[in-house]
């Protein structure tokens, strides 16, 4: 009995065929390993920013309250110099912050304490910090940045060309996440969270007007190219847009 061995050009064949097909594995593996370079989800984020604490702004928005409901205004014109970090910290505390740790009370009311809003920023003109895209945290006073670079123009072209938005040295978005009062309160947890929106609105109002700086809301914008530029999660709607700069 004979056994009828390949044909050596076969042969050669397949073992070239083998050779190429493990070499271009392991340059691969090289490729990777030599590059330096980390796949994009291994990239660590931005370290949050801390915001000045309470004891540094409180005698900045120590004023009688007469004071800041008769001078409070919209200002639509701002100038060029710069927000202090220190002013723009009153200014979220002012909006969203914990007024009661333990039950994590805020300075704007809530139905229910069940907190559906949260508050962004665009930032373009604001010491210490660099321009960019954040989220408020309202439990760690801090900011989470989400994109570094320069979007007022691209939030102002959102709202018709309104200049404010343009002109501000940082722009305020309220947003709600509707779900987290609707779980408790049905449709109608949707009105609650366009109310507390006015709430935190008039508030940011009267540190503005506290701190001598301008204001403005605004309610005139394409939702939908708001929740694309600021990166918002499914389910989370803008309200508001307020411009902040000096006067």
């Amino acid at each position: 009995m004979f056994v009828k061995y390949p044909d050596k050009r076969v042969l050669a064949f397949f073992t070239m065929t083998l050779i190429l097909l493990l070499g271009t594995m392991t340059s691969g593996c090289e490729l990777n390993e030599d590059s330096g370079e980390e796949p994009e989800n291994s990239k660590e984020q931005a370290e949050p920013v801390e915001l000045p604490a309470e004891e540094e702004f409180k005698e900045q928005l120590d004023v009688s309250l007469m004071d800041s409901l008769s001078e409070r205004r919209s200002v639509r014109d701002y100038s060029d110099e710069k927000l202090t970090l220190t002013e723009l910290a009153a200014l979220l505390w002012s909006a969203q912050g914990i007024t009661e740790k333990q039950r994590g009370y805020r300075t704007a009311p809530s139905a229910g304490a069940t907190y559906p809003m949260e508050v962004y920023l665009v930032v373009e003109n604001v010491e210490e910090l660099s321009p960019g895209l954040y989220r408020y945290s309202p439990d760690e006073h801090t900011l989470e940045q989400i994109k570094e670079g320069h979007f007022n123009e691209d939030l102002k072209n959102t709202a018709l060309g309104q200049d404010p938005i343009g002109d501000a040295s940082v722009n305020l978005v309220i947003t709600a996440v509707y779900e987290r009062v609707m779980n408790r309160y049905g449709e109608r947890g949707e009105r609650y969270a366009k109310i507390e929106a006015g709430h935190i609105s008039q508030n940011i109002y009267l540190s503005c007007s506290a701190l001598e700086l301008g204001t403005v809301a605004i309610g005139a914008f394409n939702d939908e190219q708001v929740i694309e530029l600021l990166q918002l999660q499914e389910g989370e709607y803008p309200l508001y847009i307020m411009p902040v700069g000096k006067r």
